[in-house]
């Protein structure tokens, strides 16, 4: 679906498809505008999914000025992925890029919640920062929390539908 790219507008790039399956749970719900959002095929790893970003994506933000990006991968328990990532991002888009993933694999999360892709995404939906009862705190994907704190608010100003 193509978004309207001069009002504020998420682009979501999974890492893979068990990414993109769990980004799809998400728009789903209800409470969400999915007609804000658009969700680009999987990168097919971490690196490619950077150099999609730098190569395609970043022009694209600073020529969309209400664009937001979503990169969602798998962290396989590195430490130093996010910061690596990070480093990446232009100073002025940080403010409009977000960072999110399992801090091992997508699966090893489907395997400890027994529940589909989709179900797990769906039970990610929720106002940031994150409930205390919310999935974002498994530990799985506990580390997201500093991410979902630093661009939460923006993004619930427009991703939510209104109520």
């Amino acid at each position: 679906m193509s978004v309207n790219k001069y009002a504020p507008h998420l682009v979501i790039l999974p890492e893979d498809d068990a990414n993109r399956q769990i980004v799809n749970g998400f728009i789903l719900d209800p409470s969400i505008n999915h007609q804000i959002i658009q969700v680009l095929p999987p990168a097919k790893g971490w690196r490619k999914l950077l150099y999609k970003f730098k190569q395609e994506y970043i022009p694209d933000m600073r020529r969309y000025n209400h664009r937001r990006i979503a990169l969602v991968m798998d962290f396989d328990q590195d430490s130093n992925r996010i910061d690596h990532v990070r480093d990446s991002i232009p100073t002025d888009l940080l403010h409009r890029t977000v960072i999110l993933g399992v801090w091992t694999e997508p699966e090893k999360l489907k395997q400890a919640t027994a529940w589909s892709y989709e179900k797990i995404g769906r039970n990610l939906v929720c106002y940031c920062p994150p409930a205390a009862n919310s999935l974002w705190h498994h530990k799985l994907l506990s580390h997201n929390t500093t991410e979902l704190n630093r661009i939460g608010q923006d993004l619930n100003s427009f991703l939510f539908n209104p109520t």
